[in-house]
């Protein structure tokens, strides 16, 4: 019988640890060589300028507008982007049976939208929390509950 590989994604939205593990009592090991880190910046230094002025001729008055992007949350979604092209690729090379997601809901759902239909068809679980920093040895208990660690 062969070994069924499970790639296990862990992102937030500036962030992304990707894990292989082979079965039960295998453990996780990382499958790419390193982690996935976004350029984190503040709205402020994103956007291009301040956000513009409207005048009310009715009385004379004039008011700031508020900016139509949030850009943090635009970075955010790019990010996702990135780190679903590169299960995508990975998925298309076979480099795993099966995908788990581990992310916070807003970057989950980011995360299901950007994924190709190679990487989708391999999804198996979902855990919708933020585990990012957690450290392996702790991390694989968590996961043990949703997935063969």
């Amino acid at each position: 019988m062969q070994k069924k590989i499970t790639w296990i994604v862990v992102a937030d939205g500036a962030r992304a640890r990707f894990l292989r593990s082979e079965g039960w009592g295998h453990g996780l090991t990382q499958a790419l060589d390193q982690a996935m880190v976004a350029d984190n910046r503040p709205n402020h230094e994103i956007g291009s300028d301040r956000p513009g002025r409207a005048f009310s001729p009715a009385n004379g008055q004039s008011s700031g507008m508020e900016p139509k992007t949030d850009w943090h949350r635009f970075e955010k979604a790019q990010f996702a982007k990135e780190v679903a092209k590169a299960v995508e690729k990975a998925a298309i090379a076979g480099e795993f049976d099966r995908l788990v997601l581990v992310a916070p809901p807003q970057a989950l759902g980011d995360l299901r939208t950007a994924m190709g239909s190679h990487a989708q068809a391999k999804i198996v679980a979902e855990l919708g929390k933020d585990l990012t920093h957690m450290p392996l040895h702790e991390l694989e208990p968590r996961l043990a509950e949703i997935t063969p660690v």
